[in-house]
């Protein structure tokens, strides 16, 4: 069973930082893509960031130049970096994974359980 879990969500006054994590465990044999949406109350679920597996990254404007998305091969493990948070960056963030599995192999796309952050003005 492969699954995402996530942590270093939290609240947080304007202007500050936070850390999120997303570790993926199972029977994994390659990462092709992953990415951090977010879904604020009363909102559709929007795309944050992107990395893929060589390493280019993609953000979505509001964001650019505050958060950074980052991955550690070795540890399965997808970073966000946000810096100078906004009380509009508040919402439930979820990490989403493409991953090559056994068992037998194909492709398949997993979610995070989510983790909230909230930014006090």
């Amino acid at each position: 069973q492969v699954q995402l879990v996530e942590s270093g969500g939290g609240l947080v006054q304007a202007g500050g930082s936070l850390r999120l994590s997303c570790a993926a465990s199972g029977s994994i044999v390659s990462i092709r893509g992953l990415g951090w949406y977010r879904q604020a109350p009363g909102k559709q679920r929007e795309l944050v960031a992107t990395i893929i597996s060589g390493g280019a990254t993609t953000y979505t404007d509001s964001v650019k130049g505050r958060f950074t998305i980052s991955r550690d091969n070795a540890k399965n493990t997808v970073y966000l970096q946000m810096n100078s948070l906004k009380p509009e960056d508040t919402a439930v963030y979820y990490c989403n994974a493409d991953l090559g599995v056994t068992g037998p192999f194909r492709y398949l796309e997993v979610w995070g359980q989510g983790t909230l952050v909230t930014v006090s003005s």
